[in-house]
């Protein structure tokens, strides 16, 4: 090819140019979502589960919502949940929504180095956990906190983690919040994003070729399905028909990149499930009904060997990215206000209320139930030690960095762990 100036433009050719998405607010000017177009409630057809995937995909470009604007249940997808299990949905979303801002306080006092709170995402990760089977194994990032409470997960172990106290069952090796729990079918969170997904069609694929019953669900953010994570996942999810579900969580930003970075402008997430011949599906994702009926659906799919489904959750990020980040930099500071899908809670609390199974009075005393519990939680955790404190008296060993990385500890790990002990030694930081 030759180095010298290529020819003149012609004259009848416009210049190229390129496009960068915006998002359609910045600070200071006002939220704008008129370009966001929310179906009525029950306009999207339910497929039976064993459907062809092309059944499907008009669904990719629509909303499935139960809920109504007056919170009536008015869907084919309604999934008829009885009170009781309504009411433990809401119990758990309320309970998430405390613990988060009681750990960001906790994170603001210098008790722990981060943290990251999922509010106005609630319903997701709770109606999830309530659809699926307590077996089943999710790989999620580190906004499903919702998941290990729903399932019954001890908020001080999670306190714990945390923390990065001596009561840490990660032993500090982790970042804070990315919990890791077996029993409870969570699985260690990565702070590389996008590894969850080939993780998860992984660990269902092994599943099958078991004979095993277990499905799992890998999580994601939007911003996250430009990795080729998202991708290599996907290929082998339908090359062999792995009993896997695949989570999208669209809150439209990733950190301070608007959705449309990501290709959100140009196609809903959901549709990229038509490019890999796998069902797909657009929720709602502040409808706890709705969400609970797309992930029994699609996991009873999966049971039954009828293969994975993509879900976009359809949200917003009402919150920070994490407590490193500051929204107002980016978006204006009212726009969750103006987010046209509602709160989760009040839209769950509102059919409640609907359906005489709850009122205003009970929901007050649920909110200051879980406060109780979220605080009580909070005091055991603190007395193993909090980030504050472990520069005082080193409640967590640090010696546990160099081990359980080699059945036996090699002489050169032997020798650093050592000078590491001397130091501290001489800088009289080591505990008497």
């Amino acid at each position: 090819m030759s180095d010298k100036d290529p020819a003149p433009l012609k004259s009848n050719r416009p210049k190229l140019s390129l496009y960068v998405p915006e998002p359609p607010a910045r600070p200071g000017e006002i939220p704008d979502f008129s370009k966001i177009q929310v179906p009525a409630a029950g306009t999207a057809p339910r497929p039976d589960v064993a459907a062809p995937a092309i059944e499907t995909h008009p669904l990719t470009m629509s909303l499935v919502r139960v809920l109504d604007e007056e919170n009536n249940a008015v869907s084919p997808w309604d999934p008829k949940l009885d009170p009781e299990t309504l009411r433990k949905m809401l119990r758990d979303m309320v309970t998430v929504r405390v613990f988060d801002d009681r750990m960001y306080r906790a994170q603001r006092q210098g008790k722990t180095s981060f943290y990251m709170k999922c509010t106005g995402e609630e319903a997701i990760a709770v109606s999830a956990a309530n659809a699926l089977d307590r077996e089943d194994m999710n790989f999620p990032t580190y906004r499903q906190q919702g998941l290990l409470i729903a399932r019954g997960y001890p908020m001080v172990e999670m306190m714990n983690q945390i923390y990065s106290n001596k009561g840490d069952k990660l032993q500090g090796r982790q970042l804070p919040i990315m919990y890791s729990d077996k029993a409870h079918g969570f699985f260690s969170i990565s702070g590389n994003l996008g590894t969850q997904y080939p993780q998860a069609v992984g660990w269902a694929m092994g599943s099958a070729i078991k004979g095993d019953s277990r499905i799992a669900m890998g999580w994601t953010g939007e911003g996250a399905t430009a990795e080729g994570d998202f991708h290599a996942a996907l290929t082998f999810a339908t090359v062999y028909n792995a009993p896997v579900i695949l989570a999208v969580v669209n809150n439209q930003w990733a950190i301070s990149s608007y959705s449309g970075i990501a290709g959100g402008e140009r196609a809903t997430f959901a549709q990229r499930a038509l490019g890999y011949g796998v069902a797909g599906l657009r929720v709602d994702g502040n409808d706890a009904l709705a969400v609970f009926a797309a992930v029994r659906w699609a996991a009873d799919r999966a049971r039954s060997n009828n293969g994975p489904t993509l879900i976009e959750f359809f949200t917003y990020r009402a919150e920070g990215h994490s407590t490193s980040d500051d929204p107002s930099g980016y978006r204006p500071s009212d726009e969750a206000k103006a987010w046209p899908l509602g709160d989760p809670i009040e839209r769950l609390k509102g059919h409640l209320i609907k359906l005489g199974e709850w009122d205003e009075e009970r929901h007050a005393a649920l909110v200051d139930e879980a406060a109780a519990q979220v605080r009580n939680a909070q005091k055991e955790a603190e007395k193993k030690g909090t980030l504050a404190t472990a520069t005082i008296d080193f409640p967590q060993d640090v010696r546990t960095m160099f081990s359980d990385v080699y059945e036996e500890m090699p002489w050169n790990l032997q020798e650093q762990q050592q000078a590491m002990v001397d130091e501290l030694e001489a800088k009289r930081q080591w505990p008497r």
